[in-house]
């Protein structure tokens, strides 16, 4: 397993040289992935008393295409980025597949787009996308983005997408980007199983419920004829819960069912998941140095 950390800026700041401190310092504990998740507008909750605990204006959130750009140029050439996850639907399609195609050029190849349908309504309407049609879109979008990546021109007519004739250009190094999908509801299943190459898993706990999950995955894809082992699985461990013990003894569990990643996340506070207690760059040094020492044999 690849060990990964999310990148915990909505505690420490999104300021040039804490960025690039914090991403450089994981890198040195031994984390290969760096994450980071994707908002482009917050609420403000003067104005709705009832939101509760989902992120709001005072939560910063870099824009991933801009932050791994800047991070490209000052990370190893081993490491890989990824987005937990872009909110793919209130995008446009094409503009997307640009962005990440460019990153994916500067950083070497290393790049994982992770997608996802979204929860927040504000956000749609202010970027002019359909909140209601997100999901059934969004696997449209990544089947439009596959074919832009693989060949320099597309002519391609769908529901709600259409190119004539047109390419992007740079092309990814390997003319594809891996598309891991977040989520949990059926309809995310079956398009990971049918063109993802990956699932971001970050709700179920070990259990007979996500084994459950990952079988339906599996018979999804071989249903479509694809090999299920070339589908992706990674599992998010919350910092904030548990300790050395319990660290190494999920990373055993989440090994044994064939996850490809764990990534520690310090900043998630919904639903098995908790914040650490401290916010500051050296409360999360030392959660991460703590994650890392003790699963590191294991994965």
């Amino acid at each position: 397993m690849r060990l990964g950390v999310m990148l915990p800026l909505s505690d420490i700041g999104g300021a040039p040289e804490t960025v690039r401190d914090v991403a450089l310092a994981a890198e040195e504990i031994g984390f290969t992935n760096l994450g980071l998740a994707d908002h482009v507008l917050g609420v403000n909750v003067a104005s709705r008393p009832d939101w509760g605990d989902r992120n709001t204006s005072k939560d910063l959130f870099h824009d991933p295409f801009v932050c791994f750009g800047y991070l490209a140029a000052l990370c190893r050439p081993t490491t890989e980025f990824s987005t937990q996850v872009l909110i793919l639907a209130q995008r446009q399609a094409a503009l997307v597949a640009k962005q990440a195609a460019s990153l994916d050029v500067l950083c070497g190849g290393r790049f994982r787009l992770g997608v996802g349908v979204g929860w927040n309504p504000v956000e749609f309407t202010a970027l002019g996308e359909n909140f209601g049609n997100r999901g059934r879109r969004s696997a449209e979008q990544v089947r439009l983005m596959q074919a832009l990546w693989a060949e320099p021109h597309v002519t391609f007519e769908g529901r709600w997408h259409k190119v004539e004739d047109a390419g992007i250009n740079p092309l990814p190094v390997r003319r594809r980007i891996p598309v891991w999908f977040g989520g949990h509801a059926a309809q995310t299943l079956e398009r990971i199983a049918t063109i993802g190459d990956g699932w971001i898993m970050n709700a179920y706990a070990p259990g007979p419920e996500i084994e459950g999950e990952l079988a339906r995955i599996r018979t999804l894809a071989e249903k479509g004829g694809r090999d299920p082992t070339a589908i992706g699985l990674e599992v998010w461990i919350s910092g904030g819960a548990g300790d050395e013990a319990s660290w190494a003894q999920d990373a055993r569990y989440w090994k044994r069912l064939g996850a490809t990643h764990l990534t520690l996340t310090n900043t998630y506070g919904r639903r098995h998941h908790k914040r650490i207690p401290g916010r500051s760059i050296a409360d999360h040094l030392a959660v991460m140095r703590r994650f890392h020492a003790a699963v590191a044999e294991i994965a």
